[in-house]
């Protein structure tokens, strides 16, 4: 949003939000095939040298508030292994080009095997661009299109059945075809590449969209102040009913009920023709021109409330549940880029863009909220989608990170429901003649093999993982070791036997000492990913059918 609006306007159209518009604006227009201000990128190592792996690997997770605030986690040996072993995939850099130097990402949809990103310009200017991203190969994520808009802001992006949905912000006094300074196009898009040729947008009145949501068989797109929620036909862009709000900067779905944020006055709960049918009153400082979003979880609506953190209320009543601070407070950070900017549920994991207080997890279980703790990742999150087996964070200038929660499979999961659960030290040690066999999800500091261990599940190791002589470790499932810019050597020793089914990745050299053994059983879908090199002493021993991934075998 590119504007600013007395505390007097902003309160005279919070009265004038309560009134319904029963025609659509004659302002809301469509057009077709504008052919200026849209450049495609054709440079594919450009876009190929916009990914970066420099931090790829395990991401830890700051559990102590008080810890977390000065970056750094629980290493202590008596620490339990924690849940949730999270990866870090990749960053993507922003997209910069001539007039282009500043643009910030600024939302993010999952679909498949492709991500989809919108940024903006912060400040005054209106630019623009859109990423598409392949993330097929969790290993290997590639930017396959970009397009740059150098006259319109992209705050918010949706996709549906082959086209993708931009919101944002024109300039509408320099472009020859816009009406309004709020915009929503419909791009085709298919195998990763868009088609600019046929694009379709239309117009509404307020000074900026901010969010754009796929209904049925409609598009709701919302405008900042002195904006509208309006619905279009999803196939034309067609205007089919607006309704006015003072300050919208985020809309929601639940199935059956469309609910709103407005800056000014709180969630408003819609029907299909926007009949407002009940609102939640919010007091908070939601900010100038400042992106907020919200979710629906289970029963309640999340509400991401700047300071405060996220609001939980219950979507029903309306009625207030709880808040979720802000689990960290780094030193030199600003009061006010600490702050809760989006929110965002995957089953019953709720996150948290926190600004420069970084991106916090929790769960919900058995109807209550509960922070696990703040995600090891670096620069001020601005936004966050989570979708599968996937987290996207918005980090501004810095652009996206992709982060992997490493669920395990159900079929995974069923083949090892016959083990215990693991609950222990997250610095793990097998003493020799002990033989031990977990199922689980777990993130360790370390692990240690003097005996037999069998882990089935989905695991990361930070630091060390050492199978000592004569000791013996199977893993089923999936496992990482370290990370590019913090490598960590895997030493098999003298008469030592590493077993694996499934996937292993190793940000660091794998090490096979004499009569050492290495066994990958299954298929080629066995992975085995090792970033450094292959050491294999005499009398070492390699047998099994795996994929070597960076050809490193």
């Amino acid at each position: 949003m590119k504007s600013t609006l007395s505390l007097r306007n902003v309160w005279l159209m919070a009265i004038s939000a309560s009134f319904l518009v029963a025609s659509c604006s004659d302002e809301t227009t469509v057009f077709e095939n504008p052919e200026d201000n849209l450049v495609s990128e054709t440079d594919q190592s450009k876009l190929d040298n916009s990914v970066s792996f420099e931090r790829a690997g395990v991401l830890d997770i700051y559990e102590d508030p008080i810890a977390s605030a000065k970056r750094s986690s629980i290493t202590g040996k008596d620490a339990e292994a924690g849940d949730y072993p999270l990866t870090l995939v990749a960053q993507i850099a922003p997209p910069t080009f001539s007039n282009g130097e500043n643009l910030a990402a600024t939302h993010v949809v999952l679909d498949g095997d492709y991500g989809y990103v919108s940024y903006n310009t912060v400040g005054q200017d209106y630019v623009g661009a859109i990423d598409v991203i392949d993330i097929s190969d969790p290993n290997n994520p590639r930017v396959t299109s970009r397009v740059y808009y150098t006259n319109a802001d992209l705050n918010s992006i949706a996709y549906d059945n082959g086209y993708i949905y931009v919101a944002g912000g024109v300039d509408s006094e320099q472009s020859v075809t816009a009406t309004a300074n709020s915009l929503v196009a419909k791009i085709a898009v298919s195998d990763g590449r868009m088609n600019t040729s046929n694009i379709t947008y239309g117009f509404q009145e307020g000074y900026n969209a901010t969010d754009v949501r796929i209904i049925d068989n409609n598009v709701v797109v919302t405008s900042g102040q002195d904006g509208f929620v309006v619905v279009y036909d999803k196939n034309d862009l067609s205007a089919l009913n607006e309704t006015a709000f003072a300050d919208l900067r985020s809309v929601a779905y639940n199935g059956s009920e469309i609910a709103v944020l407005d800056a000014a006055q709180g969630v408003s709960f819609l029907d299909q023709n926007l009949n407002i049918i009940r609102t939640i009153n919010i007091e908070s400082d939601f900010g100038v021109d400042a992106k907020r979003s919200l979710d629906f979880l289970n029963e309640t609506i999340v509400v991401s409330e700047g300071t405060k953190g996220a609001g939980v209320y219950n979507a029903a009543t309306g009625s207030f549940i709880e808040y979720i601070s802000i689990l960290t407070n780094p030193e030199n950070a600003e009061p006010g880029d600490v702050v809760t900017n989006g929110v965002a549920v995957n089953d019953n994991v709720l996150l948290m863009a926190n600004g420069a207080g970084g991106l916090s997890l929790s769960e919900n279980k058995d109807d209550s909220t509960n922070g696990v703790g703040v995600i090891e990742l670096t620069g001020s999150i601005n936004y966050v989608a989570s979708k599968g087996d996937y987290i996207f964070a918005a980090s501004g200038k810095s652009g996206f990170q992709i982060i992997k929660l490493n669920r395990p499979t159900e079929s995974l999961v069923s083949s090892c429901e016959n083990l215990a659960s693991f609950s222990g030290s997250s610095a793990y040690t097998v003493e020799q003649g002990s033989e031990q066999a977990f199922s689980g999800s777990k993130r360790f500091n370390s692990i240690t093999i003097n005996g037999s261990l069998l882990l089935c599940g989905s695991w990361t190791v930070k630091d060390d993982l050492a199978i000592n002589e004569n000791g013996v470790f199977e893993m089923n499932g999936t496992i990482v070791i370290g990370r590019v810019n913090r490598q960590r050597d895997i030493v098999v020793k003298a008469g030592a036997t590493l077993r694996i089914e499934g996937n292993m990745s190793i940000y660091g050299d794998l090490i096979l000492e004499e009569g050492a053994t290495l066994e990958f059983l299954g298929d080629s879908s066995t992975v085995a990913a090792v970033w450094g090199t292959v050491s294999k002493a005499n009398g070492s021993s390699i047998t099994g059918t795996f994929n070597d991934y960076y050809n490193k075998f």
